[in-house]
């Protein structure tokens, strides 16, 4: 280092950054794009995409620049022989049915651990259990769910006090749950509606994704020794959110959500000490790599990570999108 990065360096205050981690995409997020990029490589483009495929416009932007084309819904598809995906969040039955009639070459880029709670959403409603569905009104994911089964079916459950005053119908009770919920939120709404309902029947395994659990774990941990924890997500990401929210629910002072670099102002950290940085499940690593180096333009910044979970999951990509064979259209 020559005398003048030196000096400018010393002249800089210092910051001590904690990483948490896991940050970032999880496996479902990446099976997700993964889908999307290998459809363009072997369709060439357009490769239609039903709704954002994650919550984020980077990635989204990405994907649009090597010919991926976002719609809100199939009607917006001209039939041109070229394929849809639909997004990691799960779609309604009634989605893939509208493909099937047209004779659309669908891909699904539900991740597993959706397709595992519209599976148990399914195996319920076999049961003649009516279905509380603990999550957010509007979020793509309850709307795939609940679009598994018959209208009337599920009651969706928002928070505690929805829990305190619900009145499903009479008879067997199951519930479930959004995938990318606080992990603490849910163990109340739970607690509320098996003390009203004792014989509510439960997921065979945790509803809450490993992404979601992990990830607010690692936000916790570095929390109490944060004076600001920075959270890279979208606001229409749902774990994003909660991340934010956990930070602050775990004595962290302050919690922001910026969706990159470019949106963070270094001046937030001014007279700060140690802060926190972590990312949605749909925000990539180079985008973290960004607030960093915005940190850097104004302090002596020392990285230190926090580590509280190792994950090696994977997913594997649909059949059709596998091997040489060109899949045949769905008919």
């Amino acid at each position: 280092m020559d005398q003048t990065a030196g000096a400018l360096l010393a002249a800089k205050p210092p910051l001590t950054v904690l990483l948490a981690g896991p940050r970032g995409f999880c496996a479902g997020v990446d099976r997700a794009i993964k889908i999307v990029e290998e459809a363009i490589a072997r369709f060439g483009a357009p490769v239609y995409v039903r709704h954002e495929i994650v919550h984020n416009r980077f990635v989204v932007e990405s994907l649009e620049a090597q010919g991926a084309v976002f719609v809100e819904e199939l009607d917006e598809i001209p039939d041109d022989g070229q394929p849809v995906v639909f997004s990691a969040h799960g779609v309604p039955k009634s989605v893939p049915e509208a493909a099937r009639a047209r004779q659309m070459l669908y891909l699904d880029a539900t991740c597993p651990l959706v397709s595992k709670v519209h599976r148990e959403a399914e195996r319920h409603h076999a049961n003649a259990r009516h279905i509380l569905l603990i999550g957010h009104a509007g979020h793509p994911e309850v709307i795939g769910t609940m679009g598994q089964l018959p209208p009337g079916s599920v009651t969706l459950v928002e928070d505690a006090d929805a829990a305190r005053s619900v009145s499903p119908p009479p008879g067997p009770l199951a519930f479930t749950t959004q995938t990318t919920l606080s992990v603490d939120d849910t163990a109340e709404i739970v607690a509320i509606l098996q003390s009203r309902f004792p014989g509510l029947s439960a997921p065979t395994k945790e509803d809450i994704c490993y992404a979601t659990t992990n990830r607010q774990a690692a936000v916790k941990a570095i929390a109490g020794r944060s004076e600001m924890i920075v959270v890279v997500g979208a606001p229409n990401s749902s774990n994003s959110v909660r991340l934010r929210e956990v930070a602050e629910r775990a004595g962290c002072p302050r919690a922001i959500l910026v969706q990159r670099g470019r949106d963070f102002d270094p001046t937030q950290a001014d007279g700060l000490r140690t802060i926190g940085i972590t990312a949605g499940a749909s925000a990539p690593e180079v985008l973290v790599e960004e607030v960093v180096s915005r940190l850097r333009e104004r302090f002596a910044v020392t990285i230190e990570e926090v580590i509280v979970a190792e994950e090696r999951i994977t997913f594997k990509l649909p059949a059709a999108l596998m091997g040489d064979r060109q899949p045949e259209p769905v008919r």
